[in-house]
């Protein structure tokens, strides 16, 4: 990123928490030189103060992209300080869960160039997947330099319409949080056959990791992977038995699920 236009330009990095530390850290690693980032956020973290970053100073003039990670229920105080960056060639690039892309628009007009995005908290461990939306002032090139700048937290996809979101945060934003519960709840049912608490959780978490692992990584669907350790009549099949039922196993209730994880992304969006 050092001959970047963003490192030419600038970035502007709007509230630096958890997920923007993680992106600022990937992105200082790829070389972007720490002097062509500027932080506003009221309470940085001694790590972020250590970057050596411009740290709520005065802004560039024209940015090539303002980052815009405030929590959602600050939004609305923090975007108008920098409307002034509106209707021009600055993108603004949000990772801010349920503001639209016409809040966006309302706020800093309607010329501005606006991404939204829904990354998820793997994106802690460089492990996440955010997908990415624009509106009709966005560019290809700045498509091409939201995707590399989120690519510093995982991988990126491209959404055909807004109205994806929703169903977005319902599979990958709260997917993780029923992943986790997927490991408890192993774990739980371990215990329950005897194993030692700790065993069972380290059994757990390592058989929920590297079989998502062995998904990314195979050539194979994970239909196929699931068959490929289903012996006849086996231990494993007893298991899918009961788990794969189509009335009382995991794929009505995975879509029951998602379903209302949609729902109230819905509702959240319309207020």
């Amino acid at each position: 990123m050092q001959n970047s236009d963003i490192a030419r330009r600038g970035l502007v990095l709007l509230g630096c928490g958890k997920m923007g530390s993680a992106m600022l850290e990937g992105w200082l690693a790829a070389g972007l030189p720490c002097r062509s980032v500027w932080i506003n956020d009221p309470h940085p973290s001694d790590w972020v103060t250590a970057q050596g970053v411009n740290l709520n100073a005065d802004l560039p003039t024209a940015p090539a992209i303002v980052l815009v990670a405030v929590k959602p229920q600050v939004m609305r105080d923090a975007l108008p300080t920098l409307a002034r960056l509106g209707n021009g060639d600055t993108l603004f690039l949000s990772v801010a869960a349920g503001i639209t892309i016409a809040t966006f628009e309302d706020m800093l007009g309607a010329d501005t160039p606006v991404i939204r995005s829904i990354p998820n908290t793997p994106a802690a461990v460089k492990q996440g997947i955010t997908a990415i939306i624009g509106n009709a002032r966005v560019s290809e090139t700045q498509l091409q330099m939201a995707e590399t700048l989120l690519s510093a937290i995982g991988q990126t996809v491209r959404l055909e319409t807004e109205d994806q979101m929703d169903a977005v945060t319902g599979l990958s934003g709260s997917g993780p949080a029923y992943v986790f519960h997927m490991i408890d709840c192993l774990a739980k049912a371990g215990e329950a056959q005897g194993l030692a608490p700790d065993l069972a959780m380290t059994l757990a978490k390592a058989t929920v990791a590297g079989s998502g692992a062995l998904a990314q990584q195979s050539d194979e669907t994970p239909s196929q992977l699931r068959v490929n350790v289903t012996s006849p009549n086996g231990t494993t099949q007893a298991g899918l038995d009961v788990l794969m039922h189509p009335d009382t196993g995991l794929p009505p209730l995975m879509v029951k699920t998602i379903d209302a994880a949609t729902k109230r992304s819905k509702e959240l969006a319309n207020g």
